[in-house]
């Protein structure tokens, strides 16, 4: 059984194919248009979808070794995202699927994320969370606690009440002017810089939410008057401040998960979504694993940014229980909850 997969909700246009489970192949095609203006541009992201998305999917395909005949299902991601870049997705999903007489599967892209820990790569890959698993999502949009009882049965603890880990640090690097994105450069600075060098605000929230807001306000206003003192002051510490910044993201992010653990009890632990990337927090969950005698699950960096690989493994579970999407349903840019 094949399926098909389709990724398209920011900046990336992903497909991968799916063998009963087992990947087949992956391509994605990043878009760096987007590098000079220091973010995404809505605009330039769907016109680049629309150019890539025949030539990754035809790629996905041919190096899975089949034909498109042979797919029994196209999955693709609904939402939530930038909508022009989702309608490119979501439309070429209904198109390709109509044209073969196959179904089509919806996939919340963050439920991808958390379920990207399934992904196979052969038959005797068996290193998969057991249900039920605590899932750290964090990302440019997205700091979660999830509770994952099961593939479609997903409790969100807590949740950022404003900014996201992933968005304070591409923040704070586009204030210190290292460019963007900012997490793969804080990341690459931060691993020669002493973490103790500098403090920052901690927030004090209560429960299990986030709140990045105060650490950005605190590092902008320490930054302006150091910049007082010195006006080179970033290109002399940089690699301080980026070891600095990290250490109190990963600190912020840890204390919530740890807190989640002892209440729960489950000690089965993932890490899911592109900050899952960093070198710090993969270095905090090895240390809480022998410190608190976790089960850790930490992605490959292929699976960590927006691929089609999670968005077929979640479509294969929904194919399984029949659970297809008419040709209706639209796409969504935002959504409340973490389910189907």
């Amino acid at each position: 059984m094949y399926i098909l997969a389709i990724e398209s909700s920011c900046d990336d246009t992903s497909a991968a194919v799916l063998k009963d489970g087992i990947l087949l192949s992956n391509v994605t095609a990043s878009q760096s248009v987007h590098e000079e203006y220091g973010g995404v541009v809505p605009e330039l992201a769907s016109r680049a979808h629309q150019q890539n998305i025949v030539p990754v999917v035809d790629a996905a395909i041919k190096r899975a070794g089949i034909t498109k005949e042979e797919l029994n299902a196209v999955a693709f991601t609904r939402g939530p995202g930038l909508m022009g870049s989702l309608l490119v997705g979501v439309s070429f999903a209904k198109g390709f699927a109509r044209s073969l007489g196959i179904p089509m599967i919806d996939v919340n892209h963050l439920q991808g994320h958390v379920l990207a820990h399934f992904i196979r790569e052969s038959e005797d890959d068996h290193d998969q969370p057991i249900f039920p698993y605590l899932c750290l999502l964090v990302s440019g949009g997205n700091s979660q606690i999830v509770k994952v009882n099961s593939y479609k049965d997903m409790e969100i603890l807590g949740q950022t009440i404003d900014d996201a880990a992933g968005e304070a640090i591409d923040k704070c690097s586009k204030v210190m002017g290292l460019g963007y994105p900012g997490g793969p450069i804080i990341d690459k600075l931060a691993r020669q810089g002493n973490p103790e060098a500098f403090e920052f605000s901690k927030p004090d929230i209560a429960g299990y939410d986030y709140s990045f807001s105060g650490l950005k306000t605190s590092f902008l206003y320490h930054l302006r008057d150091w910049l007082k003192e010195d006006p080179d002051f970033i290109e002399h510490h940089k690699e301080d401040l980026a070891a600095s910044l990290e250490k109190t993201i990963v600190d912020i992010l840890m204390k919530k998960l740890r807190k989640a653990v002892k209440d729960t009890g489950i000690k089965q632990v993932a890490v899911a979504g592109g900050v899952s990337a960093n070198n710090g927090l993969r270095n905090a969950f090895r240390d809480h694993a022998k410190r608190y005698h976790w089960k850790i699950f930490i992605p490959k960096f292929s699976y960590t940014t927006d691929n089609a690989a999670m968005i077929g493994i979640t479509g294969y579970f929904k194919y399984l229980d029949k659970d297809f999407a008419s040709i209706d349903l639209p796409a969504y840019a935002r959504v409340e909850k973490l389910k189907n």
